[in-house]
């Protein structure tokens, strides 16, 4: 089996070239299963309805978010959908779910969202005891677990690779925007890798306009940042799972 996870699409030119590029990208490496983190697809910040119908259309099945899961209202219109999950490890009683159990070529995916606390303002609870206690409960009824954590510090998701190591099968980073190249198997056989990278414009400052980065560093003043212009990418990661084990055998980094 051959997992996807696309890393953090970022306004409309990133759906865009999700739209684009996803039923290629399927073809062309025989993808099974495709996991895309959203969270800034409204524009920078948040998931509308019109996000979410186009991503799952074009192929996505199952759709991970992040700090800005509140981003736009009309979430809560959606956030119940089966296929949409939002971080784990928000407070008891927060509307939505942190994961979902899919079934995909006769085994059963467990794909889970959870958000890190070191560098984020936001009040959560703790992700590596939310997740654990997650794992303990249902790694009985699955096949496959996968974590998309959503992290600021690559110590924080480093570690969290570390403490899951054996427990679950794929860990990957999202949230930083920037594809990283330390994708390992760890010794305990989880797969894991710092951050799978962004989809959307590719000459910006994290997706955003560069002219607006730039006067925010420079003269410390406050400048509000807007998605860019221009040529895209797409950022991702593939995993091929081994049939008989649930094993990660390789990792595979794309840029399209």
């Amino acid at each position: 089996m051959r997992i996807l996870a696309v890393g953090d699409i970022v306004g409309n030119s990133g759906v865009n070239k999700l739209k684009a590029e996803l039923q290629n990208i399927k073809s062309e490496y025989s993808i099974d299963f495709v996991i895309v983190n959203a969270e800034n697809a409204a524009e920078g910040m948040g998931l509308t309805i019109k996000n979410y119908n186009d991503i799952i259309s074009a192929g996505a099945d199952c759709i991970t978010m992040g700090n800005h899961t509140w981003g736009k209202k009309e979430i809560f219109q959606i956030i119940d959908e089966p296929k949409l999950l939002r971080p784990i490890n928000y407070p008891e009683g927060v509307c939505g779910k942190g994961y979902n159990i899919f079934e995909c070529n006769g085994k059963k995916i467990a794909v889970i969202n959870a958000m890190g606390r070191a560098e984020i303002n936001v009040q959560t609870e703790n992700p590596f005891l939310q997740v654990k206690k997650l794992v303990e409960n249902i790694k009985t009824e699955v096949d496959i677990i996968i974590l998309d954590f959503h992290a600021e510090a690559t110590a924080e998701k480093q570690a969290m690779g570390y403490y899951l190591d054996g427990e679950i099968t794929v860990i990957f980073g999202t949230h930083t925007h920037v594809q990283t190249a330390d994708e390992k198997i760890l010794e305990k056989g989880t797969a894991y890798i710092s951050d799978i990278g962004m989809t959307g414009p590719k000459n910006s400052v994290l997706g955003m306009d560069k002219d607006a980065a730039l006067k925010r560093f420079l003269t410390a003043l406050p400048e509000k940042y807007r998605v860019a212009d221009g040529e895209t990418m797409l950022n991702g990661c593939i995993f091929e799972i081994e049939d008989n084990t649930n094993k990660v055998t390789e990792i595979q980094r794309i840029t399209k």
